[in-house]
């Protein structure tokens, strides 16, 4: 079953076609991994699917819910959780509230941070009390992350969660997303430039050239032919 279903939408910023007739299925349970070079629309892809940016025309299914016309705040109740590129945590407020920040959008109004969030994220349980700004940027994304899973979302949504991380939290953030996906049943699109990340996180992938899906498959099916065709600079 699809948690995730893009049918034919298209996008424009002014007079530009941004998103030509797009498709897309994203598997329950499975981690997808959106690939391309810079300015293909991948980033754009994911505004339109959280809500950010509206979409011309065509259909954005989640759950089998049509959440196309849904505001970002009610699609995040249905249940996506996002975490854009750059993280966009609050500096000035503590580890703490950034979570709890999320808690407003559950469906069942719970007041306390999910414990799960915790073991997922042992740092964020150690640092607590201290605030955002003041964590590395790998601990800031793992924030972020725990930040989106606070909302207990069927969709989780990472916009390139490697940039600018030290090699062993882009493991551990590899580690939660098969732990997601494998013990939670967690859907998670994610787009990244790293090709080792993307191998060792995503099950799918869906390469993008001028706004359009123009291969897709499982990632041990991702060769070097489509690597030099659409992914080599």
């Amino acid at each position: 079953m699809s948690v995730l279903s893009i049918q034919g939408i298209n996008q424009y910023y002014n007079q530009s076609h941004i998103l030509w007739d797009l498709n897309l299925e994203l598997k329950e349970g499975t981690c997808g991994c959106l690939l391309g070079r810079n300015g293909v629309g991948k980033t754009t892809l994911l505004k339109c699917v959280t809500g950010l940016l509206p979409i011309r025309d065509g259909q954005i299914l989640l759950d089998g819910q049509d959440i196309t016309r849904l505001s970002t705040e009610n699609r995040a109740r249905a249940g996506i959780g996002y975490v854009p590129q750059g993280r966009e945590i609050f500096p000035l407020l503590t580890v703490e509230e950034n979570l709890k920040i999320s808690l407003g959008a559950r469906k069942d109004r719970a007041r306390q941070i999910p414990a799960q969030i915790y073991e997922l994220f042992p740092v964020l349980k150690e640092m607590k009390h201290r605030r955002g700004g003041d964590l590395s940027g790998g601990q800031q994304q793992q924030l972020a992350i725990g930040r989106a899973l606070v909302l207990d979302p069927k969709l989780l949504i990472l916009d390139e969660p490697t940039e600018g991380i030290q090699p062993n939290i882009v493991r551990d953030i590899s580690d939660v997303i098969r732990k997601l996906n494998n013990e939670l049943g967690l859907t998670v699109l994610l787009v990244e430039q790293k090709l080792p990340f993307a191998r060792r996180a995503a099950d799918d992938f869906f390469i993008m050239e001028r706004g359009r899906v123009v291969a897709d498959g499982a990632m041990d099916t991702l060769d070097d032919e489509l690597i030099q065709r659409y992914l080599t600079v």
